[in-house]
């Protein structure tokens, strides 16, 4: 995640920032799928980053979720910025839950600041906040942060973790590059009641031993990928009550829009795929999903 430079000269997260257009070649945003009969719920997406020819205000959003079908939204935060953004969206819009986090690659920005538990400490104060529903996204990141930041990472993550107990909501889990280290210490300090792997990476195996550990895994637009073969293994080894579905908008488009900007009214290509994948009819697939959010996050 890029950094950019604060009064003071110094490098600050900036998790709020323009997705980069590098090597995309369309960047309009795709048609609104056919509605889903059975509305569902995005559990996790950053709708503040705007991405595209001509990015879509939160209004819009919400608006084109609404004509697919798709009846509320997580947004989920990365820095304290976001977080405040999240928070900010769901107070004033009834679709939108918030959920609150410093991103395991900022961390260790915010702790060579110095600013970490200062920054944790807000997090605190925003996660009391009625409309939030989880702490996320947290976790751990080896694939963009080096041996040198792994310490701030697994401080962050623990106290994250604590965070998600102390206010009684769920956690959302990033996790890259980092399957083992994040099972195990869930399976150290304890997970909250609720946790989630967002945009779930692994494979069956790793499946299994979430399920067995009471986690619900959330699968994301590339379960559509060609080369996700152990995503679609993964989702077919699930009980159906521990499924959760998201888009991480603006990242990770389905299939065949890869590439182009992501967005929550982009859930039904997504859920279908999964409903063919697991050869059940798409409507019961929703129905189910829809309570398993609700179970998760509680009411919008």
């Amino acid at each position: 995640m890029a950094g950019s430079a604060d009064a003071g000269g110094s490098e600050r997260p900036t998790y709020v920032e323009a997705r980069s257009t590098k090597g995309r070649k369309d960047l309009s945003h795709p048609p609104v799928p056919e509605a889903l009969a059975v509305p569902v719920y995005d559990n996790h997406c950053h709708l503040e980053i705007a991405d595209g020819d001509d990015p879509l205000t939160l209004d819009q959003q919400l608006e084109r979720a609404a004509e697919a079908g798709i009846a509320g939204v997580v947004q989920a935060s990365g820095d304290i910025e976001s977080s405040r953004w999240a928070v900010e969206a769901a107070e004033s819009h009834p679709r939108v839950l918030a959920a609150v986090a410093i991103h395991p690659n900022d961390a260790p920005i915010y702790d060579a600041d110095g600013r970490l538990d200062e920054a944790l400490a807000e997090i605190d104060a925003l996660a009391a906040r009625e409309r939030v529903r989880a702490i996320g996204e947290t976790g751990l990141d080896f694939f963009r942060t080096g041996e040198e930041g792994r310490p701030a990472q697994f401080a962050s993550f623990e106290a994250h973790i604590a965070l998600a107990k102390k206010h009684g909501i769920a956690m959302q889990i990033h996790d890259r590059d980092a399957h083992r280290e994040v099972l195990d210490t869930l399976a150290r300090v304890g997970a909250p009641d609720k946790t989630v792997f967002h945009c779930f990476s692994g494979d069956a195996d790793m499946a299994r031993e979430a399920v067995d550990a009471g986690y619900r895994l959330s699968f994301a637009g590339n379960i559509t990928f060609r080369n996700a073969q152990n995503l679609r293994d993964a989702l077919a080894v699930t009980p159906r009550d521990r499924i959760l579905v998201e888009t991480d908008a603006p990242f990770l488009t389905p299939m065949p829009f890869r590439g182009r900007p992501n967005a929550p009214y982009l859930v039904p290509v997504t859920i279908r795929f999964m409903a063919a994948e697991l050869d059940c009819d798409v409507d019961e697939l929703c129905a189910q999903i829809a309570r398993n959010t609700i179970d998760v996050y509680g009411e919008f």
